[in-house]
C-alpha cells in the first residue's frame, strides 16, 4: 500500500497511542520521523508512555525517539507518566537519559505532577533518581509544598 507522507505521520501517532510495537518497528524502517509532532505537540513517544504502552516506548526509545522533547506546553514522556503513575515507563525513560528536572510551561516538573496527583510510588523513585525538589513552579510552590498542602505525609517522607 502506498501512503502519503501525512498519512504514514497519522498512523505513527495512532500506532503509539495503541502500543502497537510491531506496526512502530515497521513505521521505523521506514525511515518515518520518530520527533515529529501532532497538533498539540506530542510526540509518538510521549502518547506510547502517557497510555502505559511500555513495549512501544522501548521501540520508539531503542530507535532513537528523543525522550526529552516536549508538546506544546512543555510536558515530556516523563511529566505524563508522573501524572499516570506508570513506574515501569518512567523507569524506562529515566534509564534512557530522561531529565528529570525539565519544566513546563508553568514550572512544573515530573516530581511535582507526581506529588500532585499523589502517585508516591513516582515521587519515591524520581527523588532516588535525582530529581531537584527544591525547583519551584510559576505560583513559587516546590514538589513539597505541594505535598504538605495535600496532607501527603508518605511523599513528605521521601523529602528528607
Amino acid at each position: 500500500m502506498d501512503f502519503t507522507s501525512t498519512s504514514k505521520d497519522a498512523l505513527l501517532f495512532d500506532a503509539a497511542r495503541k502500543g502497537d510495537s510491531a506496526y512502530l518497528s515497521q513505521l521505523i524502517a521506514e525511515g518515518i520521523d520518530l520527533n515529529q509532532q501532532d497538533a498539540r505537540g506530542s510526540t509518538a513517544l510521549i502518547l506510547a508512555c502517557y497510555d502505559d504502552h511500555f513495549e512501544a516506548a522501548q521501540t520508539l526509545i531503542t530507535a532513537k525517539a528523543d525522550v526529552n522533547l516536549a508538546d506544546f506546553g512543555g510536558n515530556t514522556a516523563l511529566m505524563g507518566v508522573s501524572f499516570k503513575g506508570h513506574e515501569a515507563v518512567a523507569k524506562l525513560l529515566i534509564d534512557n537519559g530522561a531529565d528529570l528536572n525539565l519544566q513546563n510551561g508553568n514550572g512544573g516538573t515530573a516530581l511535582m505532577f507526581a506529588t500532585l496527583f499523589g502517585r508516591n510510588n513516582l515521587v519515591k523513585l524520581l527523588i532516588e533518581s535525582g530529581a531537584d525538589p527544591s525547583i519551584r513552579d510559576q505560583r513559587g510552590l516546590s514538589a513539597l509544598d505541594l505535598a504538605h498542602q495535600q496532607g501527603n505525609t508518605e511523599a513528605v517522607s521521601y523529602f528528607k
